[in-house]
């Protein structure tokens, strides 16, 4: 059985009294007066491209979305900044170091864990690495990689609605490329 965060708290954690309002945000103690809200978790997203703008997808290796595609991300610590989470979770996932950073967007997310379902705000970068050449990825979290043109293919095979959104997002908002002009002209 799949619950909502604040439906698992039947019993108040502080002194353990039943709940008389199971489900409802704020939880509410009448016994000790404890109240707990049930804001989202916080998580990071990095979309990362090669040299040709080719954006780098993780295929998951565990629930939730196993099989599916995702890319490198995960909760932020307590303690840490957005950045900091945002380069330990691709150094984490893929052995790459952020290099540079750029804001994109956010989008609500739902995780799905041990039966609770638990509010997310997804926050996503756009990310540069410092290279390519010691790309491995975290065991028992990540099946494989790949570079890829953005397609449907893709899109429609993203763990989380988040994800596919952000990169929706990225794709419509990305800095044209550079052209370089010839100085011998």
């Amino acid at each position: 059985m799949t619950q909502r965060l604040p439906e698992a708290f039947a019993f108040c954690p502080k002194c353990g009294r039943a709940s008389e309002s199971v489900g409802k945000n704020p939880f509410y103690c009448s016994g000790c007066e404890f109240k707990f809200f049930f804001g989202p978790t916080v998580a990071v997203g990095a979309i990362v491209t090669d040299e040709a703008g080719r954006v780098l997808f993780l295929k998951r290796a565990r629930d939730p979305g196993q099989g599916k595609l995702g890319i490198p991300g995960g909760f932020v610590d307590a303690g840490e900044n957005l950045e900091q989470a945002l380069a330990r979770e691709v150094l984490e996932e893929t052995n790459l170091k952020v290099t540079s950073s750029r804001y994109l967007t956010t989008f609500p997310n739902v995780y799905p864990y041990l039966g609770i379902l638990y509010p997310v705000t997804d926050v996503f970068y756009e990310c540069h690495v410092e290279g390519y050449d010691a790309m491995v990825v975290q065991e028992g979290e990540v099946d494989n990689y790949a570079f890829c043109d953005v397609g449907r293919e893709q899109l429609e095979n993203m763990a989380f609605e988040s994800n596919r959104l952000a990169i929706e997002f990225f794709l419509t908002h990305r800095a044209p490329p550079v052209t370089r002009l010839d100085a011998s002209r």
